[in-house]
Parts: C-alpha cells; structure tokens; sequence
C-alpha cells in the first residue's frame, strides 16, 4: 500500500534525490547531463547549499513512497544567505569545483563563476523582494499541481517569518518555467540589471487563495 504524493520538509536522507532533481532539470528545465562535464556544480550552486544553510525553508515532493520527485528550496534573506554562503558554504564545494581562472571559457566554468560568486545574489533593485527561491520537479511529475503545491508551502513558511515579498532568476529559454510561473502570480522586475538570457521575477508572500 503506498500513500498519495505529498509536499513535506526536507531531511537529510533527501540530498542525493535533491541533488538528482536539480541534474535533471537544471538545462533550461531539461536534463544537464549531456551539456556539462561534471553537472553536480548545479547542486552546489542552486540547491544544496538552501538544504544545508536554511533547512527549514526546504521542502520536497514525496512520492508517496518515502522519495523525493521534487523540491522547491528558499532564502529568507539574500543578503544573509550570500554572506553564509561565502563563508559557510563554499569552502566545503571549491575543491571540486575551482573558480575559473579566467572568463569563463566553458559550459561548466560558467556555472562555477556563479559558485564563486555569491554576492552576485544581491541586487540593490530587489530590496523589496529580500527573499529568493528555485524549485524544480523531475519531468514526469510535472503539470499535475505538484507545483503549486510546494509553491504554496514556501511563499507560507514565508510569510510565517514576515517576509513580505520572494523574487527569482530564470533563463529566458525556459518558456514551461515562465508560464508556470505567471500562474503562480509572479510578475518581471523592472530596472533590475540582468543579462539578456535572464529575467526576474518576483510577488508577495500573502494572497496564497489565488493560487
């Protein structure tokens, strides 16, 4: 007898499922593994250290059978997070994954340069949006609510912290990633100085009915 999926906090016996998820999806929503050399550097850039520095704002999508299929991850504070990051977070990745020496001259060295560089997390013009998140699922339990779920966990744990308002970062690219995000009640940041390829979004913490 197995029990329905449900949305719970994240354990530490979920890291390799988390770390899976993230792989699997971190290529503009597609699987990362043919594109990268060594694709766990997207688990130690976007995922694990949220599970490691603010376990509880992490949370996952169970199957019903004790795995995690998907997770959304938070930082109450990206000013905060950053600072932990630098100092907390990345000595315990750097070995396997060095900052580029240079610009980065590679799909991996790319993603490392992010690593490395934490403090790019805080933008003056998201101060109103002081929170940030990721959430990923893996492609087959997509587009069945599952989503929405765990979006409603985290923007309520939240506003349980009086955190008014959470914003992320997505790649252009990923058109299923925008859309979902758009029902979710997200809104484009303006004057928020980004690259082309990315765009910012960002809404409130309350007004969960609407989801």
């Amino acid at each position: 007898m197995t029990e329905s999926p449900a949305v719970r906090p994240y354990r530490p016996e979920d890291r390799e499922a988390l770390d899976e998820i993230c792989v699997r999806t971190a290529h503009n929503g597609e699987d990362s593994r043919p594109h990268y050399a060594d694709p766990s550097v997207f688990t130690a850039a976007f995922a694990a250290p949220y599970a490691h520095l603010e376990p509880e704002l992490a949370f996952v999508l169970d199957d019903g059978r004790g795995s995690a299929v998907g997770y959304v991850v938070g930082a109450a504070d990206t000013a905060r997070f950053a600072e932990r990051f630098r100092a907390e977070w990345l000595p315990l990745v750097a070995g396997r994954h060095p900052a580029p020496s240079g610009p980065p001259a590679t799909p991996d060295e790319t993603i490392a340069w992010l690593l490395h560089h934490p403090e790019r997390m805080v933008v003056p013009e998201l101060a109103a949006w002081p929170a940030h998140l990721h959430i990923d699922l893996l492609p087959e339990w997509q587009g069945r609510g599952h989503g929405r779920r765990l979006m409603r966990t985290l923007l309520a744990a939240l506003a349980e912290r009086g955190v008014p308002a959470v914003h992320l970062v997505m790649t252009v690219a990923n058109k299923p990633a925008r859309a979902f995000y758009d029902r979710m009640g997200f809104e484009e940041i303006a004057g928020v100085p980004m690259d082309d390829s990315v765009v910012c979004l960002g809404r409130t913490t309350g007004d969960l009915d609407r989801l």
